[in-house]
């Protein structure tokens, strides 16, 4: 998963660049242009954040914590671990934290 999110990240940096206001095109093509920068700088941001949370579990994977609730230190469910494998947080404690 890390190496898949240094992939997309690196792959999608030319698509963040500033879009070139000076650029000759159309105004509905330079409105598309900064809408598109605009859509990966998110996805990047996204990106950049699961890779950090990545890190984080394969820490607890070297510590021996990994799969354990970094809250409540309850067993995380397997199921929400295949769904999630960076989350550091049971089901229960991530619901009292969303709230």
């Amino acid at each position: 998963m890390r190496d898949q999110l240094d992939t997309m990240l690196s792959s999608s940096s030319d698509a963040a660049r500033p879009v070139d206001l000076d650029q000759p095109i159309g105004r509905v093509s330079r409105m598309d242009a900064l809408q598109q920068q605009s859509m990966v700088a998110a996805n990047r941001a996204s990106a950049r954040l699961r890779r950090k949370q990545v890190d984080a579990a394969l820490r607890r994977l070297d510590e021996g914590d990994y799969g354990d609730c970094a809250s409540c230190g309850d067993p995380i469910a397997p199921r929400r671990l295949a769904a999630h494998p960076e989350a550091p947080l049971c089901v229960a404690c991530q619901g009292r934290r969303e709230r």
